[in-house]
């Protein structure tokens, strides 16, 4: 193709695909441009050639610099065209040759010319005058020279020489006479032949000297030599000789640069003298390959006279340069930053990536040979077959030479090595990182067949049995896994009433109790699935066998028991003190207490536990700006086998930090709030009122209701404590309703107190004695128990029914035994006595030994017998831990060590005895009563002694 310097964008250059004979529309076949892009760009669809925003400018391009053949200036470039999925690539070379345009001015070498003429010369002597130059070269080379104006005695001439270069001469028209005139100025223009034309001028100043008769005369007109490039600076390349036939000053020759580019002057020394030529700079070969230039030599009479040689310099190649190796993408397989993206099911024989080798020199220095080195499932073939590629400059296509597995290898560093021809030969490599991608061709695996768990019975719902791990050799989503739960094939039943699994982690949980007696083995199996497309899939048996262990472990009264300290305090007092049971016998409730370090081993060497007593002792004194605060844990360890533990995390917090709880102030435990049944919704039914000593965020209080409102009917307002009423009022909600408020503090660690809210739903408050009865029971009622309206409302009709049949019973039995007494009576009266020896008939109405007539009677007794078993029943369900109910026939309660520690208080149960582990006397309760409590004189009442004003100071995790 041809195209014009210095144009636009987007001129177009022709179209390859109909130049190459290829149909384009169906977007099947696309194109690419691999190399060239600086200045040229292709529509991918059509093969539409083009120009980009780069400007060309022929004299700027450096493969254009020192050509003047319009035909050998060009840009070179390369198109790809990549069949349908890049199932066949072709790779071709195309080449722009820049036209000239005028866009250069001829220029003289200086804006004043002067030329020395003598006196007497002959008409007709011609003068050579200086050249002008014209970076343009052909028809917008220079055209002509001209005198602007011609005095009488000179004249211009342009001669032709033989390399094409046109020749200003200065002609001698008319005599000189150097007494009568001694110079002439002259204004001489140059033209070129553009269109349209550019031209400049300049001041051609001619003196007229004396005659010199002789001008030095060069040997030869051309001389010729090779240079090897990299010459050391002061290296001779030749002597340029002339002489003149003059004598004295006139014969005198001095030697210097005549039409000589700039590099030639600064690569070059040309000694005036002597006439050598000398390198002064080392030269390139590769950035000059050839120097012609003339030299002058010119002697030193008045006016001197000249002569002109022409110097050819040919650089001589040496082996100075490296090969090259350019690796660039192909076709549709993305290349960016040395790194190529290739699928692992790529086909064998796929090019992946272009690689151009290259060798600045010439000759056998730039043949250069290319090899991929190393193990590596890639080879090197020839990008063409075209016997017309120059050896120095190469194209190679890299193929894949055996499938690719992401599994086995992820990545691929190719190196690829180029070695040249020279002697000695140099080398050079480049490497291509081949990063795999992955598909979908490996399953999950799990490491066992079949995976045994054994997992104790009594468990809690939800609890982790285990975890399942498969893993897949691919990556990404292929090799993302999602766990479920199926049949095992020896079972039809289906796990997910019973067991679930985590389909991310894997952790297989159980949601049910489980109770080895009843089903000691659970079978079912665990499929595992990837994200690929298409998802794959393995699957594992697991067989979970349910082991029988000692069934209760230790309990402790709280999960964290919060003690404060002042600093300061002696070492070895106690701190506090923990209460836990077991609610196992003998050697499975022997419990022993030890200390367990904290997360940051804060109780190592400072804390102790006495084993009896639970209580806890320092071995340091505190200092409150060195540390505020310890938290470790108690553990309990009973003696079953194997033994079963528990532990409980210890709050020591040192004062004066978040020293101070919150103190509802209003209202108190032991009062009430009478609620009409008609009362709106967001009736406000009572405010909360809290206060805190501490300020800041330690004083920024929030309410919450944790207990006593199973049927919603109320909330509170965490910010400022107005109860409301939220739901509407039944006749099942008439009656007391206890409300358990928790307000807590911002501090850190939170504080908060625990606090009491009885309303009392009715029209009218008309014996506030019952009301308040049930207020104080409530006070000793566990507050796990809720107390929420009339919990007989249900069963009122059937306690009716109930009262009149046994007034019935009650009733028939009285008759019956009238009817007795009369038969009896009647009887007797009809015998006139016994007969001797004859035993008596059995009396039919006598009373027998099974008789069921006697079983009321027997029943009534026996009811008010056994009523403190009621009552302990009664508080054995209240107490029994984590929300569970004991079974009042199949649990014995004079048997059971837990049971023992309570004792009936108001029909509710009892708190437990520390006795049984500790001394009657704690140095340090974990409690912390407030002045208005209830009589402390019942050293076991509910779990807590719930006093009036506020019940407890903690950390939140407990409410009973």
């Amino acid at each position: 193709y041809r195209l014009a310097e210095e144009g636009p964008a987007d001129i177009r250059i022709g179209n390859v695909a109909s130049d190459l004979g290829i149909v384009t529309g169906s977007g099947e076949v696309t194109f690419s441009l691999e190399s060239g892009s600086d200045y040229l760009k292709i529509d991918n669809m059509t093969g539409e050639l083009s120009t980009t925003e780069r400007r060309i400018d022929r004299e700027k391009l450096p493969q254009c610099q020192m050509i003047f053949d319009e035909n050998e200036c060009f840009l070179d470039f390369e198109v790809s065209v990549i069949g349908p999925s890049q199932s066949w690539v072709d790779l071709f070379e195309g080449r722009v040759i820049i036209l000239d345009i005028n866009d250069n001015t001829p220029t003289f070498p200086s804006p004043v010319l002067t030329l020395t003429v003598e006196e007497n010369r002959p008409v007709g002597t011609l003068y050579l005058l200086p050249t002008a130059t014209d970076r343009d070269f052909g028809r917008n080379g220079i055209e002509r020279y001209e005198l602007l104006q011609e005095p009488s005695v000179f004249e211009l001439q342009v001669a032709d020489t033989l390399d094409g270069e046109k020749q200003p001469q200065l002609i001698v028209k008319g005599a000189l006479d150097r007494e009568q005139r001694d110079s002439y100025e002259l204004s001489l223009r140059v033209r070129d032949g553009g269109d349209p034309a550019r031209s400049s001028q300049a001041i051609l100043r001619v003196l007229i000297t004396d005659v010199n008769d002789n001008s030095p005369r060069f040997e030869k007109s051309v001389y010729e030599a090779d240079l090897a490039e990299n010459s050391s600076p002061g290296t001779p390349i030749l002597q340029l000789r002339a002489t003149d036939l003059d004598v004295g000053v006139n014969g005198q020759i001095e030697y210097v640069f005549g039409a000589a580019t700039e590099s030639v002057r600064r690569l070059l020394r040309l000694d005036e003298t002597s006439g050598w030529l000398s390198v002064l700079h080392r030269i390139d070969r590769e950035e000059v390959n050839q120097l012609r230039f003339t030299v002058m030599a010119r002697d030193r009479g008045q006016p001197p006279k000249t002569d002109k040689a022409t110097v050819v310099l040919n650089i001589r190649d040496e082996n100075d340069n490296v090969p090259t190796i350019d690796i660039r993408k192909i076709g549709r397989i993305p290349l960016r930053d040395g790194v190529a993206s290739v699928a692992e099911d790529v086909l064998v024989d796929t090019p992946i990536a272009l690689v151009q080798v290259s060798d600045r020199d010439q000759g056998e220095n730039g043949v250069v040979t290319c090899t991929v080195v190393g193990d590596v499932p890639f080879q090197l073939k020839p990008a063409s077959e075209g016997e017309g590629e120059p050896q120095n400059k190469r194209k190679y296509f890299l193929h894949t030479s055996a499938p690719l597995d992401y599994e086995a290898v992820r990545d691929y560093n190719v190196v690829i090595v180029a070695v040249d021809s020279g002697s000695p030969s140099l080398s050079s490599n480049n490497s291509l990182l081949v990063r795999v991608g992955d598909t979908n061709d490996n399953p999950p695996m799990f490491s066992q067949a079949v995976l045994e768990v054994s997992f104790p019975e009594n468990n809690l719902p939800g609890e982790r049995v285990a975890t399942v791990v498969a893993t897949d050799a691919d990556s990404g989503k292929n090799a993302e896994i999602t766990y479920s739960l199926e049949a095992s094939p020896l079972s039809s039943e289906a796990p997910g009433s019973i067991f679930t699994i985590d389909p991310d982690s894997g952790d297989v949980l159980v949601q049910a109790v489980l109770d080895r007696e009843q089903r000691d083995t659970y079978e079912f199996q665990v499929t595992a699935r990837d994200k690929g497309v298409p998802s794959l899939q393995g699957s594992t048996t697991v067989v979970v066998r349910v082991s029988d262990r000692n069934d209760n472990e230790p309990r402790f009264m709280q999960d964290v028991f919060t003690f404060y300290v002042k600093e300061n305090l002696q070492p070895n007092s106690p701190v506090g003190m923990v209460t836990v049971m077991d609610f196992d016998k003998g050697r499975n409730a022997e419990l022993s207490l030890s200390i367990q370090p904290g997360d940051h081993d804060q109780a190592t060497g400072i804390f102790s536990i006495e084993n009896d007593t639970g209580t806890i002792f320092s071995t340091v004194s505190f200092d409150r700006e060195q540390q505020t605060s310890y938290t470790f844990k108690v553990k309990a360890v009973d003696g079953g086998e194997p033994p079963r533990s528990a532990t409980a995390t210890v709050s020591l917090f040192v004062m004066d930090e978040n020293d101070n709880a919150p103190t509802v102030t209003f209202p108190s435990n032991s009062s009430y709030t009478v609620l009409p049944p008609s009362s709106n919704m967001r009736t406000v039914v009572a405010t909360v009122v809290a206060t805190d000593a501490d300020t800041g965020l330690n004083a920024d209080l929030n309410y919450s209701i944790v207990g006593g409102n199973p049927f919603k009917l109320f909330e509170i307002d965490p910010a400022s404590g107005v109860v409301s009423l939220v739901g509407k009022l039944a006749p099942k909600h008439y009656g007391l309703h206890r409300l358990v408020v928790q307000v807590n503090d911002s501090g850190q660690p939170p504080q908060s107190t625990t606090a009491l809210l009885h309303v009392f739903v009715n029209e009218s408050l008309s014996n506030a004695t019952v009301v308040e009865s049930q207020v104080a029971r409530s006070l000793h009622t566990p507050l796990a128990q809720d107390i929420a309206g009339d919990p007989s409302y249900e069963l009122s009709k059937q306690r009716l029914s109930i009262v009149i049949g046994v007034v019935a019973g009650i009733m028939t039995v009285i008759l019956l035994i009238l009817v007795v007494v009369m038969a009896r009576y009647c009887r007797s009266k009809g015998k006139h006595g016994y007969e001797a020896g004859k035993k008596d008939h059995e009396d039919f109405f006598t009373p027998q030994q099974h008789d069921k007539a006697k079983k009321p009677k027997k029943d009534k007794k026996g009811k008010k017998g056994k009523q403190p078993l009621y009552s302990s029943i009664v508080t054995v369900e209240a107490s029994k831990p984590n929300g569970q109910r004991y079974d009042s026939v199949n649990e014995k309660l004079s048997d059971s060590p837990g049971m023992g520690r309570y004792r009936s208080v108001n029909g509710g149960p009892g708190s437990p005895d520390l006795a049984r582990h500790y001394k009657s006397s704690s140095p340090l309760p974990t409690v912390q009563l407030h002045p208005q409590s209830p009589t402390a004189g019942k050293k076991h009442q509910a779990v807590q002694d719930l006093p009036p004003a506020n019940t407890f100071v903690g950390a939140g995790d407990n409410i009973s």
